[in-house]
């Protein structure tokens, strides 16, 4: 039995949750994944995981025995990692996680820049404005709009991410230009849905805040499709300044109030806590932060 191979097969079970998830992942069957697990326990004589038709539960030996085998990993992981540091070059597939639009406006463009300057690095890049779980999906680098609120991941900050008010030529044309936050509330104000604010927008001019309850006819948890409403003038959104800040230029937008600021949303690489961070992920951080900073459009 490759017993290191069945420990990392039995970790991402236990993180995933479903056999076959792990099996997808490592590019083999459900079948053998079990086969895997199923030895470990005939070799430990004792039972690691408990399995009903819908949920997988650790034992209270399995408990014990799977913090056991993510501090080996880690341990191993690590020596290879310092050995592989010491060749100069990282290696192997780093898988990232990024919200659409930033996705494509930052990452995809700088991707071929990073495998040229990387070669031995493979990226698997997803774009999802969902919520991500790193862990269970075996995610290395996640690209977030918000505070950590997890403390088993490490998150370094990028950049801070102000929203602008926004409106097209026409719309203003049509129903007139909001003075004051309250004025809002005579105006069609078009969600972004996985805000976690949502339709309460806070503004802040000299200090103090002010919070206004909008509403509109359209929603989405797009930033593109807002920002394609906005420009066809069906209504006001906030969006990001480096998102808009080309059609304020050529004039397709205008920025409303802008003495009344929002607060900036943070934007992390976020990775998992473990004890050491292995040279690919250190390298793309690196990267994207060197980048992010010669950025005029986010700077």
């Amino acid at each position: 039995m490759d017993q290191l191979g069945a420990m990392r097969a039995f970790i991402r079970v236990v993180q995933t949750g479903s056999f076959s998830a792990t099996a997808r992942e490592q590019n083999t069957t459900q079948a053998t994944i079990s086969k895997k697990i199923a030895a470990l326990e005939h070799k430990l004589e004792g039972k690691l995981l408990t399995r009903s038709s819908r949920d997988l539960a650790l034992t209270e030996v399995g408990a014990e025995y799977y913090e056991r085998c993510v501090a080996i990993i880690s341990e191993l992981d690590e020596a290879e990692s310092n050995v592989r540091a010491h060749r100069a070059l990282p290696q192997g597939l780093i898988k990232i996680a990024a919200p659409i639009t930033f996705g494509n406006i930052f990452i995809a463009p700088i991707i071929s820049e990073f495998l040229a300057r990387y070669p031995d690095i493979s990226v698997d890049l997803t774009l999802s404005d969902k919520h991500v779980d790193i862990i269970s999906e075996g995610v290395d680098v996640a690209i977030r709009a918000r505070e950590l609120e997890d403390s088993s991941l490490i998150a370094r900050r990028l950049f801070d991410n102000p929203n602008i008010l926004v409106a097209s030529s026409a719309y203003i044309a049509k129903y007139g230009e909001p003075a004051t936050p309250e004025d809002l509330n005579q105006h069609n104000c078009i969600i972004y849905s996985l805000s976690s604010t949502m339709n309460n927008w806070n503004f802040y001019n000299k200090k103090i805040k002010k919070s206004v309850s909008v509403s509109g006819n359209f929603k989405s948890d797009s930033c593109d499709a807002i920002l394609r409403s906005v420009l066809d003038g069906v209504g006001i959104a906030l969006l990001p300044v480096w998102m808009v800040e080309n059609e304020i230029k050529a004039g397709r937008l205008k920025q409303l109030m802008p003495s009344y600021k929002t607060q900036p949303l943070p934007f992390h690489a976020i990775y998992t806590n473990n004890r050491y961070v292995s040279l690919k992920i250190r390298c793309f951080i690196d990267f994207i932060k060197e980048k992010i900073e010669s950025s005029e459009r986010l700077n």
